[in-house]
């Protein structure tokens, strides 16, 4: 068992000094006055960059805030562990994304033609690698007024934490080497691809069907929320389903954090300092205090007490439901999106047949839920002639409801998929014994005081 446990620290290290040594040797292409696909750096607009350097900030921070928000509801022999799977995406993810990510994800469009016009799937892994053409000349059709390398980093970001999302569904019981690979294999091939769909100008999604997702909406929240619930029936349940969250403060810390940086994530969605800007900053904090009250009172008619942690759940909520319309709604629209959604994912939270899988911290409830309450309250609220179902948009609406269909079924299958093929390589789950004594101590020799 050693030997083979040293093999796969071996190769991930193999892994880790290939991209190194490409890195150092790879011929990096810069863009050049004639190439079309770029503009000057003339165009570039000071206050924009400022902003966009100012989110890509606010962004990063939520990945810590989510460490602590996810390791104060864990077990205590379980913190650490749960807290480093969120933390390590900030390196795995970066590397991956500088290699081939961001190419996936913003290349030129790989995928089909309809009706003479060619949609993209997934974009060409050879356009960015390395970073190729990505420097200070802005794009001249993603994001015009901001250096590439800006839009790319700001981009990186929502790669980082997607993955993290799903680490609070398999808490406790995953193994980190396996861990790594299948946010690796995740990365690759369901964010990149479904990334470029919703975002890239001639994406299948976005360009095609019409698809409004401001921030990540279903990028981000729906593809981490089914691929958690996907490897929660892969893994099974915890040996032991009874533990007390060990740090309720942690928990406050991580939301406040998350919440501070939602600003970066909505509002930096637009871009731009613009008046689209501000008004997704406006509709994101309220949407969030809508939901937390909303989930601490309906607790309370429920019989159950009003508690810290289901208000900090509730805020969370929130931010997660008004993310893909936090730049198409106004300000009192976004007070319902955060009240439904806390309401539904409240319900699902105390489902009991969804607590029977043991999804650990409510993953799939709480963000892949919000993910697709979110994704239906825009196709039927945004702003706009034609822009959704209240505003005469029936085929948005329609068109909608076929994309949830199949970003749900994309994520859920593919991640099974992933799930397989890393337990084939490595085991997914700790043995028996490793679980009852705890992944801080059986993974990484550490344990809190």
């Amino acid at each position: 068992m050693e030997k083979k446990l040293e093999k796969r620290w071996i190769a991930a290290f193999v892994i880790t000094t290939a991209i190194a040594i490409t890195g150092l040797f790879w011929d990096h292409a810069t863009v050049s006055e004639t190439n079309s696909q770029f503009n000057s750096t003339d165009t570039i607009v000071p206050a924009d960059v400022a902003w966009l350097l100012t989110a890509s900030c606010l962004v990063l921070l939520m990945t810590p805030g989510l460490s602590f928000f996810y390791g104060g509801m864990v077990g205590k022999k379980n913190v650490i562990s749960t807290m480093l799977k969120s933390f390590i995406c900030l390196g795995v993810i970066s590397l991956l994304w500088v290699a081939v990510g961001f190419s996936l994800s913003f290349g030129d469009p790989i995928g089909i033609t309809i009706n003479g016009t060619h949609y993209g799937i997934i974009g060409s892994p050879s356009d960015f690698a390395f970073f190729d053409f990505v420097d200070e000349h802005p794009h001249a059709k993603m994001a015009t007024t901001i250096p590439f390398i800006l839009f790319a980093l700001f981009q990186m970001k929502f790669a980082i934490i997607t993955p993290a999302i799903i680490t609070g569904a398999l808490a406790e019981r995953i193994r980190f080497i396996s861990f790594l690979l299948f946010i690796c294999l995740f990365s690759i091939c369901i964010y990149a691809p479904l990334c470029h769909m919703v975002w890239h100008p001639n994406g299948l999604l976005g360009s095609y069907f019409g698809v409004k997702d401001f921030a990540g909406g279903t990028v981000v929240h729906m593809s981490a929320g089914f691929a958690a619930i996907a490897g929660v029936l892969v893994l099974g349940k915890r040996k032991n389903l009874e533990y007390i969250p060990t740090n309720i403060p942690f928990v406050l810390l991580g939301t406040g954090m998350l919440w501070f940086g939602w600003f970066g994530f909505n509002a930096g969605s637009a871009l731009a300092a613009n008046h689209t800007a501000a008004m997704a900053f406006a509709t994101t904090t309220i949407a969030s205090a809508s939901a937390m009250l909303t989930w601490a009172f309906f607790d309370r008619i429920n019989g159950r007490r009003v508690s810290a942690l289901g208000c900090c759940i509730g805020a969370v909520v929130g931010l997660v439901a008004i993310t893909p319309a936090a730049g198409f709604v106004s300000v009192p629209k976004s007070i319902f999106f955060g009240f439904a959604a806390a309401i539904v994912s409240n319900v699902m939270v105390n489902w009991k047949s969804l607590k029977k899988i043991d999804d650990t911290l409510d993953v799939f409830a709480c963000h892949g839920v919000g993910g697709i309450m979110g994704m239906i309250l825009t196709a039927i609220f945004a702003e706009g002639e034609n822009a959704s179902l209240l505003h005469g948009g029936w085929n948005v609406f329609g068109h909608h409801m076929m994309a949830l269909v199949l970003v749900a079924v994309f994520s859920f299958f593919g991640a099974m998929l992933l799930y397989k093929v890393t337990n084939f390589f490595i085991p997914l789950r700790v043995s028996e014994e490793a679980e009852q004594q705890g992944l801080d101590l059986s993974q990484h020799n550490e344990m809190i005081g």
